[in-house]
């Protein structure tokens, strides 16, 4: 256990495999370069003013790139997306951008919108470390919406989203 938690760093990672989340590919264009990366941690934040953060290993190449650019790009994927997950899951991008070679891009002033995934376009508003990460709160500039049903992540694999049928009569969730 740490100073600050009660939870043991396994205890809270074993968990957290259970929390299924979309998964994104964050890119970045500007001054500092081009770059991006899978994450799992990306969340709307407020619709007023539209905003989305992100969270990226502090000492991440992804991590100075968006510092230094102050924009970004989140890259919802598609659910047959999985290569290009794994593609920006890679630590093979250090020193060269390999990446983006031979992909179809819709450039952005913020940073590339991957093939088929909902984009969505970013200045960074604010910027706060917490433990091993930073947390960069963007505001949505502009969105590049597919109706494509996401790939999400769970448990150490890669899941598709089915919709369950309710019967007539049933409540859904707010």
């Amino acid at each position: 256990m740490n100073a600050t938690s009660s939870v043991e760093r396994f205890e809270f990672i074993a968990a957290m495999r259970q929390v299924a989340s979309s998964v994104t590919v964050v890119t970045t264009n500007g001054p500092a370069g081009q770059a991006g990366a899978t994450v799992s941690a990306f969340s709307s934040l407020s619709a007023d003013p539209p905003s989305v953060l992100i969270c990226l290993r502090g000492d991440s190449r992804i991590a100075r790139t968006v510092s230094e650019n102050h924009t970004f790009c989140v890259n919802l994927l598609p659910e047959h997306a999985q290569d290009l997950a794994q593609k920006f899951a890679s630590a093979k991008d250090q020193t060269r951008n390999i990446r983006f070679r031979d992909m179809a891009l819709t450039n952005t002033p913020s940073g590339p919108v991957l093939p088929e995934a909902t984009g969505f376009v970013c200045r960074v508003e604010n910027i706060m470390d917490h433990g091993t990460h930073r947390i960069f709160i963007g505001n949505v500039s502009a969105i590049h919406a597919t109706t494509l049903r996401p790939l999400t992540y769970m448990d150490g694999r890669f899941h598709t989203v089915h919709a369950h049928h309710i019967p007539t009569g049933g409540s859904q969730c707010p």
